[in-house]
């Protein structure tokens, strides 16, 4: 089965007319909802619906267009499509195949199987090593004849720091040329307590590889309240991926990303105007513009 996915290199005024999975998953539960959703401690006012912030504090111009050779599959809790904080939907607005499926403890979408099936993936469930057996956990990317050589995420790999890597897409950077299955990055989204049960209770998942994550830095993510700095949001793990598969810049771009977004939706919260030529606004609109160029000379 032949699952759409949504290009993201589309005029602003189209964004709405064009919504990506996560943005349909959100249509599809709040439809299903019997009363308003109110975010915790946010702002109840009008959200945009093409990045769910206020209208004044609206992010859809700063939308980066990227292509990427890793795709992202997110199973979601049941109201994560519906929250504002939610980050999940900042990686269907940049890496264009994203998935999104809703979870359920006694059913499972079908096209959610299809799509972990199909031959064009090699699908890596994202979870920390020690909730799965040693036999499936991996730490990179699978190829022909096994792992590639890349035990963690390279140091300074999200700065823009330079490394080698192992592989990258369409390209040698490292050492190697062994061909890599497309990766499909199969992230829980949602809280930590809910993902356990997600990971302990979807036996289709009992199959695939646990790629167990060694990032080098601590969590930014400030919308929600964690115990610990090392659980990351959805976001953070998906830019830890994208480095990990030597997606860089995509992974740099991703976490700029995530930057503006917490930047304007804490002051929206705070009811604080926007700053003129705010840093991290500078910094996404530099990546976008080199990931703008990328995308033209390889369709070129």
């Amino acid at each position: 089965m032949h699952l759409p996915t949504v290009t993201h290199d589309l005029p602003h005024a189209d964004l709405h007319a064009h919504p990506h999975a996560v943005s349909r998953l959100r249509a599809a539960r709040l439809a299903r909802s019997t009363k308003p959703f109110l975010a915790r401690g946010g702002n109840k006012g009008e959200r945009c619906d093409g990045c769910r912030l206020l209208p004044s504090h609206c992010m859809c111009a700063l939308r980066p267009a990227l292509a990427t050779q890793a795709g992202f599959c997110l199973v979601m809790a049941d109201i994560e499509p519906i929250k504002p904080s939610n980050t999940g939907w900042l990686i269907a607005d940049v890496v264009p195949d994203t998935f999104a499926f809703g979870w359920a403890r006694t059913a499972t979408d079908p096209a959610l199987l299809a799509l972990l099936a199909d031959p064009q993936w090699q699908p890596y469930v994202v979870f920390p090593g020690e909730y799965a057996a040693p036999e499936r956990v991996v730490s990179g990317l699978l190829t022909d004849d096994g792992p590639a050589p890349v035990s963690s995420v390279p140091p300074g790999a999200l700065r823009g720091a330079p490394h080698a890597t192992a592989w990258a897409p369409g390209a040698s950077e490292g050492t190697t040329e062994r061909r890599l299955v497309r990766p499909l990055f199969v992230l829980l989204d949602a809280t930590w307590s809910e993902a356990r049960k997600m990971f302990r209770k979807s036996p289709y998942l009992d199959r695939l590889p646990v790629l167990s994550l060694q990032p080098e830095q601590l969590s930014r993510y400030r919308l929600r309240r964690s115990t610990r700095d090392d659980h990351f949001c959805t976001a953070e793990v998906a830019a830890l991926c994208l480095a990990l598969a030597g997606e860089h810049h995509a992974a740099q771009t991703l976490e700029a990303y995530l930057d503006v977004f917490t930047r304007r939706y804490l002051l929206a919260k705070q009811q604080l105007p926007l700053l003129p030529a705010d840093a991290v606004d500078v910094r996404l609109a530099v990546l976008a513009k080199t990931g703008a160029g990328a995308t033209a000379l390889a369709g070129a």
